[in-house]
């Protein structure tokens, strides 16, 4: 019996692991139990040293000392200081305004926000709470399909999960050995795509089923000219020029992928800034205007975002700050951006910086208990036998991919991402890498993978935070008088199915393209390291001369 448990002890952890997690126990706990347990029981069958947990302060110190980790308070308090600083607000209002008439408007800019809140905020649970509050009411007054309406800001919430600066991305790069900064430009795209997909999605529902997502009726739009035009034509000249702006300050630069895409943004925002505080100095003064209302408009709420997406992704990519630096840097614009919004006050910072550290705790706890159960389980070899169990898997890269993905994503249906992050991702990193999986592009997968945890019911977070705002009981609209009926349980989860479904398709793509992701690595040298030479000259070194002995 002990031949046995000395012999199957890491493959017994990982079921004992299991159990725990499955019968409900907090995964921090469920870690660290299993750990310590398993550490006692192997000393007391001489697996172990008796000096073998005396490892573990370390460890833990190790935790306490990781200077990537501490990107993650600083994006959790930039992203709840700008939830609050109303952003998300300004830009649903404007952006629904923006698509007017057309029909399924109101989703497409659900999605475009969200993904511009994503890049800001990287907090899901900011993202979908904000939409829900301010989104949701106004798609059920102008008569979305309840399906429709909570299934497109679910599934654009999560898109914090994926766009960079996201937490997860953090903690994969953390996990995985790897840059963050790699990890997000290898996100980039993805993300991008990903939300193109949500808005295609919105797209194919206006289209097949055009009561599901009507547009907002002519009464409702606002930002008229004084002719009762609305003025794109002006919003899309200042548009165009902006990025054959951005365009020509790029022309000469060897940047590529997310690099260009960000500087190149950043340059495109300045001069529209620029275009719309003249239009606005030149009318206050004057009276004359060059630009529309909705050009300026859309401008002054688009900016303070875009700005600070480079703040925070701009530095980051283009080498100027680490993640880190960074995030203090996102979190001081969210700051200045509240003040400038008059929306700052103590007991917006104080709830703020509580959520914060709630946060930050729950994730250091977990990391602990990771810590505890990995001494562990490295100690009884369990790595190898994870990394022989999943580099002898049928079909090499592929078999690995497709087993890996799909245990990923059934996990999801009862671990959040943190938990699968400081869980499964140390297991399966190694094995990846003996695989000759390039390690950015396996993170980039699974962190679309884990993506679903947040939609999965009915257990997915996004859709506890959207219930928590969706109206449970009849109510009377506060602009048409009309009676509401609530919005229940059952339509949150069938809305959010189709967008898991989206999400595999996106694991999918990026699997079949795998240059979405490995952009990240710039230009390919061409330059064969077997055949470089270093030759050193030969030094020649004058006579020495000591003097003459004394006497």
């Amino acid at each position: 019996m002990t031949a046995f448990l000395i012999e199957n002890m890491a493959p017994i952890m990982f079921v004992f692991l299991v159990i725990m997690l499955l019968l409900g126990y907090p995964a921090a706990f469920s870690l660290g139990a299993v750990g310590l347990i398993f550490a006692v029981v192997g000393i007391e069958l001489g697996e172990f040293r008796p000096d073998f947990l005396q490892a573990l302060p370390e460890r833990v110190y190790g935790v306490m000392n990781n200077d990537t980790l501490l990107a993650i308070p600083f994006f959790t308090f930039m992203g709840l200081v700008l939830e609050r600083s109303g952003m998300a607000e300004d830009l649903l209002d404007t952006i629904g305004q923006l698509f007017g008439t057309v029909r399924g408007g109101l989703a497409y800019a659900v999605v475009f926000v969200g993904a511009l809140l994503a890049a800001t905020t990287g907090v899901v649970a900011a993202s979908v709470i904000s939409m829900g509050l301010i989104s949701l009411p106004i798609m059920l007054r102008y008569g979305y399909d309840r399906r429709m309406a909570t299934g497109v800001i679910a599934a654009s919430g999560t898109l914090a999960q994926i766009i960079p600066p996201s937490l997860v991305l953090i903690v994969m790069a953390d996990q995985l050995g790897k840059s963050v900064g790699d990890m997000y430009e290898g996100a980039f795209i993805p993300g991008l795509v990903l939300s193109a997909l949500y808005a295609g999605y919105a797209f194919l529902v206006s289209l097949i089923f055009p009561k599901a997502a009507p547009g907002l009726p002519p009464e409702a739009i606002g930002f008229r000219e004084p002719d009762g035009g609305r003025g794109l034509w002006s919003l899309g000249v200042l548009f165009l020029a902006s990025v054959a702006f951005g365009w020509l300050m790029m022309r000469g630069s060897e940047l590529r992928g997310a690099d260009y895409v960000v500087i190149s943004m950043f340059y495109g925002i300045l001069f529209a800034f620029f275009v719309a505080v003249v239009n606005w100095i030149i009318a206050k003064f004057t009276g004359f205007r060059f630009l529309s209302a909705m050009a300026q408009q859309t401008t002054f709420v688009m900016v303070p975002p875009l700005f600070l997406i480079f703040l925070v992704l701009g530095t980051i990519f283009i080498g100027v700050a680490t993640p880190t630096e960074g995030g203090a840097m996102g979190a001081s614009g969210a700051l200045i951006l509240g003040a400038f919004k008059r929306r700052l006050s103590f007991d917006l910072i104080r709830q703020a910086v509580e959520s914060t550290a709630k946060l930050s705790a729950f994730v250091v706890f977990i990391l602990v208990g990771a810590r505890v159960f990995s001494l562990t389980f490295y100690g009884v070899n369990g790595h190898v036998w994870v990394e022989h169990l999943l580099t002898s898997l049928p079909g090499g890269q592929v078999g690995f991919l497709l087993f890996v993905n799909l245990m990923v994503f059934v996990l999801a249906f009862f671990l959040d991402f943190f938990e699968l992050a400081f869980i499964v991702i140390p297991l399966l990193g190694p094995a990846a890498e003996k695989l000759g999986i390039d390690l950015i592009w396996f993170g980039v997968i699974l962190g679309v993978n884990m993506q679903t945890s947040f939609m999965h019911p009915p257990f997915g977070f996004a859709l506890f935070y959207l219930r928590s705002v969706a109206p449970k009981e009849p109510y009377i609209d506060r602009i048409t008088g009309n009676r509401m009926e609530p919005v229940t349980t059952g339509q949150i989860y069938w809305g959010a199915i189709p967008f898991v479904v989206i999400q595999i398709i996106m694991v999918v793509l990026v699997i079949l393209f795998p240059s979405m992701v490995m952009h990240y690595k710039g230009a390919v040298s061409t330059i064969d390291p077997s055949t470089v030479k270093i030759e050193v000259p030969p030094i020649e070194l004058p006579p020495l001369d000591f003097g003459q002995p004394k006497q």
